[in-house]
This record gives structure tokens, sequence and C-alpha cells, in this order.
């Protein structure tokens, strides 16, 4: 049975098959929890794997590496999640972001993933409530993705990092 919980933790500790790492179109070593995820799977691995992938990608794009030195993991999922600075209005991107890593985790016969809250952080721009937006975001997508493929089974953590961020999230999940 599949399902969606809301946890206050990183995504790069759970125990999973695949982490999703919130990804920038070129899927370079950034800031945040990418540079996080960076350095627990090994900067060098990680960075000559994400250059073979055909890359820059867009908004809402997710793609795939091993997790290299990641114990907790077997892949990364990099997903590229819309800059709310820029593209204010790109909530569709944001949905795309988190439906098509289950997408992906399905086409690799994975079935346990845990989210950040995409789009949250620096990415967040102006949006008056961006842990918030993810969440809601990330639940469509969990809901859609389950009715599209009824039979196969996805464990979601979606991982608030602060208490602040969890007390946005929960409203939604």
């Amino acid at each position: 049975m599949s399902s969606i919980r809301l946890i206050n933790a990183s995504c790069a500790d759970q125990k999973v098959d695949a982490i999703v790492n919130a990804a920038n179109r070129y899927l370079a070593a950034g800031g945040g929890i990418c540079g996080v995820i960076f350095d627990k799977a090994g900067m060098r691995e990680l960075s000559d794997a994400c250059r073979k992938c055909n890359t820059p990608l867009n908004d809402g794009q997710a793609a795939i590496t091993p997790a290299f030195n990641m114990t907790n993991c077997k892949y990364i999922i990099h997903a590229v999640g819309p800059n709310f600075a820029s593209t204010p209005n790109a909530f569709k991107e944001l949905f795309e972001a988190y439906y098509n890593s289950l997408v992906v985790l399905k086409d690799n016969g994975l079935h346990s993933i845990s989210f950040p809250l995409i789009s949250s952080g620096i990415f967040g721009g102006n949006l008056a409530d961006a842990p918030g937006e993810s969440a809601k975001q990330c639940k469509r997508a969990y809901e859609s993705f389950t009715t599209d493929f009824p039979d196969y089974e996805v464990q979601v953590l979606l991982c608030a990092f602060t208490s602040r961020e969890m007390d946005s999230a929960k409203l939604y999940i």
C-alpha cells in the first residue's frame, strides 16, 4: 500500500531507495540540500555522473544517478524545481518536479523516496509560504501518481528541515 508522510528531518539522512536532490538545471553542486547531498555522495563521483546527464534540464524534469558514498540510499534523483523569483507562477513546474521524480523512481523499479521541500529555500522567491506551496504540490503529485499507477507501491517521505517549514507543510500533508 502506498503512503506519504511528512517528517521533520533532512531528506539526505533517510533510509530509502532514492533521495531527491533539489537540483539546478545543470546538476552542478550547489548550496542547501544540494550541497549536503554532493558532500555525502562524494563531490567528484557525483559531479562526474551529473556531467554525463543530458543537461540543461528544464524546470520540472528529473534525472537519476547512483548515490556513490551514501549508505542510506541507492540512488539520487535530481529534480529541477522552478525559481519563483524569476518565474513567480511556476506551480505546474513545481508539481512536475515531484511527479517526474516519482516516475523516475518507478521506471527504475524503486519504491521508497525522500523529498526535500523543493523550491522552498532560495528558489522560493517572493512566495508568501514557499514550504506550504511545495508541500501542496508534493501531495498533488503523489495523488496524481497513485491514480495514474494504482498497482505501483510507493513510500514517500516529505522532509521539512526546520520547525517553521514543518509548521507550514503540515497544513497540506
